[in-house]
């Protein structure tokens, strides 16, 4: 069979709707699970015994079920005791749970390499400690943590493929759809690793910019 992406030409609407609501969900997904992150990486390494461990098995839990598993449980278990969840919902609150667990590894190793000194001298300057933690240790975590982050988002954004499985016709469904009406999968498909790659290169670029952004006066300093 030739090779002819031509085929495509009038499915590309449909397959751009698809990459809008890709779009959509992973813009929410990473925006939840930032803050889901910084608020569990807080109860890490905060001074109560009982808010660690609470956060610590909260990460332990959706660190180590595999992603689809939540996803189903989310949206098939819950109407089950008459909670129900759109498709679209379902999807961003999934992927802000699981992402959030793992933001909030790399938030905490943000705040955890800071340097004790900085800290103590901000409390010597009568500074409160949560206004300590706010104005200090996580503007100097979340800087530290940019690539790691990053990471994080780029995993999140491949992960929403897996959203196709419950319905939703992200850029992954809407190519299943059109593979199934236009007999052409691998034009298809072939197109939808393009589109990916360029997707996450495209986030990984940013991510650099970013890092240097924020770290540009570290890096004047050390000349």
């Amino acid at each position: 069979m030739k090779f002819d992406l031509s085929i495509l030409a009038k499915h590309i609407p449909f397959l751009l709707e698809g990459a809008w609501l890709t779009f959509q969900v992973c813009l929410l997904a990473v925006v939840g699970s930032l803050v889901i992150g910084l608020l569990v990486a807080a109860a890490r390494t905060s001074a109560s015994p009982l808010l660690k461990r609470l956060a610590a098995v909260y990460v332990d839990i959706f660190r180590n079920i595999p992603f689809i598993v939540q996803l189903f449980f989310f949206y098939f278990g819950l109407p089950e005791i008459g909670i129900y969840i759109d498709a679209f919902t379902t999807g961003v609150v999934a992927m802000s749970i699981a992402g959030g667990a793992f933001s909030s590894d790399v938030i905490r190793s943000g705040i955890l390499a800071i340097d004790p000194g900085i800290i103590e001298a901000a409390e010597v300057s009568g500074l409160k400690k949560s206004t300590i933690f706010r104005k200090i240790v996580m503007p100097l975590a979340l800087r530290a943590s940019v690539r790691p982050l990053g990471s994080v988002f780029i995993n999140l954004i491949l992960t929403s493929s897996i959203l196709s499985t419950i319905t939703l016709n992200e850029l992954t469904g809407s190519a299943k759809i059109v593979a199934s009406n236009t007999f052409r999968p691998f034009e298809v498909y072939f197109v939808l690793l393009v589109a990916y790659a360029a997707l996450t290169w495209f986030v990984s670029i940013l991510i650099g910019l970013l890092h240097r952004h924020l770290n540009r006066n570290r890096a004047e300093g050390a000349v």
